[in-house]
């Protein structure tokens, strides 16, 4: 497994992460804590260090697991998590209801150090390596929500500082406060725009980029076919890019991958991810994982560098297909 330097700090991350929204259950039809635990400890076991998870990942539910699987392994572990969606005050704006929660986006520094004591209960630790700014909060100056997390970071509470679900002047707001390490973005095949936005200012301040939703909430892995139906609370299932138009426009994109992965003794959904990490700017590949095979089918993807004229054929590919 390849590892890359996380921004500023000198903490040592595997390329290949492992995120842990759908293990919450909360818009994934359910969780199964058991296969949950064995993904999270086959990822380690298959040289992801990288564990990515968040209080609103089913109000807690992700940490939990997280916790009770990385128990007598944390020194192993770049363990990130997040903060500024939040149930327990209605401070911030509103922003969805989660199992009959109201979740608001709030960032003040009371609410942060609140945030962050419940995260190291759920996660049976005292420290994070990485600590982002979920979602960001328009009713609080980004000097407090900044102030609060560099003195976190003194206090030895937290390694790194991240920001996700920012645009470039957030970006920059937080930048002026002081060192950003990383930004945890959506990025994959079909969603670039970071590329002209975020991905230039990062490369030349040394932030890192975390990618967020690499397979597209699995539409990019090669295994959704035309036939598959989504069930129950499952996001996908209104999805208009999951429609049976898209999916049926995917398949040659597929069949073209296909020869490509083969040459590489990869999936489809290995090689995207290995094409990811291969693109300027992006440092990490986040990757989330229901089941132990899952996990092990993701990490191999940090193994493998992708030649530059397979990366052109591949992008050529998606020129023709992915529009």
């Amino acid at each position: 497994m390849r590892t890359k330097k996380l921004g500023s700090s000198n903490i040592e991350t595997s390329v290949i992460g492992l995120g842990t929204w759908a293990m919450g259950g909360w818009m994934w039809g359910g969780t199964d804590e058991q296969a949950s635990i064995q993904a999270i400890q086959a990822s380690l076991d298959a040289g992801i260090n990288l564990i990515d998870t968040a209080p609103a990942y089913g109000l807690g539910m992700a940490e939990v697991l997280v916790g009770k699987a990385i128990r007598g392994r944390r020194n192993k572990v770049v363990l990130a998590s997040k903060c500024g969606l939040v149930w327990h005050t209605k401070q911030g704006n509103h922003f969805f209801d989660e199992a009959g929660k109201p979740v608001h986006r709030f960032l003040g520094g009371a609410s942060i150090r609140h945030e962050l004591e419940e995260s190291l209960r759920r996660l049976q630790t005292d420290y994070l390596d990485l600590y982002l700014t979920h979602w960001q909060d328009s009713t609080t100056p980004v000097s407090e929500t900044m102030g609060t997390l560099l003195d976190l970071k003194k206090e030895g509470k937290i390694r790194a500082i991240g920001v996700s679900n920012v645009n470039l002047d957030e970006l920059k707001a937080y930048m002026k406060i002081g060192p950003v390490d990383c930004i945890q973005e959506q990025y994959n095949m079909l969603h670039r725009d970071i590329e002209k936005t975020l991905l230039p200012t990062c490369v030349d301040n040394n932030v890192s980029t975390l990618s967020y939703s690499s397979l597209a909430l699995g539409l990019l892995s090669g295994k959704i076919g035309p036939d598959r139906t989504f069930q129950g609370d499952d996001l996908r299932k209104n999805d208009p890019r999951f429609s049976l138009e898209n999916r049926k426009k995917l398949v040659p994109f597929f069949a073209g991958l296909s020869a490509i992965a083969t040459r590489y003794g990869l999936s489809i959904a290995q090689l995207v991810i290995a094409w990811t990490v291969e693109q300027r700017g992006i440092t990490y590949a986040l990757c989330g994982a229901r089941n132990a095979e899952q996990a092990v089918e993701n990490a191999k993807a940090g193994d493998v560098t992708v030649a530059a004229k397979d990366l052109k054929t591949i992008n050529d590919l998606m020129a023709k297909h992915l529009g």
